[in-house]
C-alpha cells in the first residue's frame, strides 16, 4: 500500500513524509512541482520523489495509475501572503486550479477502483480563511464562518470549498483541516521565524509590521504532522478538524523570544539583539488575530500538540544555527507585499 502526498518537498509536507516514513508501514510517494520554497534534501530517502505538478492532470494520472495510493494528503499550494498581493495569479493558479485538478484525478482513480471506502482525500488547510478575530471573540472551531481577506487565503478558502464540494457532489471522501501558523526546522526563510533569526545573526534590522501586536496560534510542525496522520487514521469523512496550540503570541512577543535566546546562545559583541527590532508599514489586509480551537481534534483524533512554544523555539534556533547554508537559500530577505501608491 502507499500514500500519495502533494506539496511533500515543501515545510509541512516534509515534515508529514519523514512521520510516515517513519512509521514504516506504507509507502510514501512524495510529489511536488519544485517551487521556490521546495527542499529535496528534507524528505526521507525511503521517500518515492516525483517532480509533478499538480495543474498537469495527465501527469496525476499517471502517477495514480502506476502507484495506486490508499490515501491522499494535500499540501501542495503557495502559501505566502506577501507573494500573494504582489502576484495573485500564482496563488489562484496553483490552490485553486491545482485543487481542481487533483480532485478530479483522485476521484478518475478512486471511481476507476469501484470507489473503496477506505479511501481517503486529506485536504490540508490553513486558518486564515476564517478571517480576523476581534481580540474578545472565542478562537475558529469548524464551524466558524470564511472570512478571507488576502489573495492567499481567498485561494485556499476557494479550494476547501472545492474539496467538500467533491464529497457532496461525487461522494470522495474528503477530510479539511485547518491549522495555525506553523515553524519549526526546514522553514523557508521568508517566514518570521528563520527570517528573524537569519537578520539577526547578519546584524540587520529586525522589520515588524504595524506594531507588532498581531497576534496568532503558533504550533510546531512535527505536532501538526502528527495530528494529519491522526486525521487519516481516526477523521471522519466529511469532518473538519483544527490543529493549533491553542496559545497564542504576538508577533512582537515571538520576535523578542528569538532575540533573548539568540543573547544566550550567539551572544552579539555591539548589543542585545532586541535593539535591531524595526517597525515597519503594516501590509494591506494584515489579519489582527487568529486563534485556534482545538479541543474537537484532541477529543476526536486522540491528538494532541506535544511541543511547548519555548522550546519549539529553541530547536528551530538550534536547527538554524546549526544550518547556516539554509538563510542563503533564494532569498535575500527583501520586502514583498507593497502596493505601490
Amino acid at each position: 500500500m502507499s500514500i500519495l502526498v502533494t506539496g511533500a518537498a515543501g515545510f509541512i509536507g516534509s515534515a508529514l513524509c519523514r512521520q510516515l516514513t517513519a512509521r514504516g508501514d506504507e509507502t510514501v510517494i512524495a510529489l511536488d512541482r519544485l517551487g521556490y520554497a521546495a527542499c529535496l534534501h528534507s524528505l526521507p530517502a525511503q521517500a518515492v520523489f516525483i517532480q509533478a505538478d499538480i495543474r498537469d492532470g495527465t501527469a496525476l494520472d499517471a502517477v495514480f495509475a502506476r502507484h495506486r495510493p490508499r490515501a491522499v494528503f494535500h499540501l501542495a499550494a503557495e502559501t505566502h501572503v506577501d507573494r500573494s498581493i504582489d502576484t495573485p495569479i500564482e496563488f489562484i493558479e496553483h490552490n485553486m486550479v491545482g485543487t481542481f485538478q487533483l480532485l478530479e484525478a483522485t476521484r478518475r482513480f478512486w471511481g476507476g477502483r469501484g470507489r473503496p471506502d477506505d479511501f481517503r482525500f486529506v485536504h490540508v488547510s490553513t486558518d486564515e480563511v476564517f478571517g480576523s478575530l476581534d481580540a474578545d471573540e472565542p478562537a475558529f472551531t469548524a464551524s466558524s464562518p470564511y472570512r478571507p481577506n488576502s489573495p492567499y487565503s481567498a485561494s485556499k478558502a476557494a479550494a476547501d470549498h472545492l474539496a467538500r464540494a467533491w464529497m457532496a457532489t461525487y461522494g470522495l471522501p474528503v477530510i479539511v483541516t485547518n491549522c495555525s501558523n506553523n515553524y519549526g526546522p526546514w522553514q523557508f526563510p521568508e517566514k518570521l521565524m528563520p527570517l528573524v533569526i537569519q537578520k539577526a545573526l547578519a546584524g540587520h534590522p529586525l522589520p515588524l509590521y504595524g506594531d507588532g501586536g498581531n497576534r496568532r496560534d503558533w504550533l510546531y510542525v512535527d505536532d501538526h504532522a502528527a495530528g494529519l496522520m491522526a486525521a487519516l487514521d481516526h477523521g471522519e469523512p466529511g469532518g473538519t478538524y483544527l490543529f493549533g496550540s491553542g496559545r497564542e503570541h504576538s508577533n512582537l512577543e515571538v520576535v523578542k523570544a528569538i532575540c533573548a535566546q539568540l543573547d544566550q546562545w550567539r551572544p552579539d559583541p555591539v548589543g542585545p539583539y532586541a535593539r535591531l527590532i524595526q517597525f515597519v508599514t503594516d501590509r494591506p489586509g494584515h489579519d489582527r488575530r487568529y486563534g485556534i480551537d482545538p479541543s474537537h481534534a484532541r477529543r476526536a483524533l486522540d491528538w494532541q500538540p506535544r511541543t511547548d512554544f519555548a522550546d519549539g523555539i529553541n530547536a528551530t534556533i538550534r536547527w538554524c544555527l546549526d544550518h547556516p547554508h539554509w538563510a542563503n537559500r533564494d532569498y535575500h530577505g527583501a520586502r514583498l507585499g507593497l502596493i505601490p501608491s
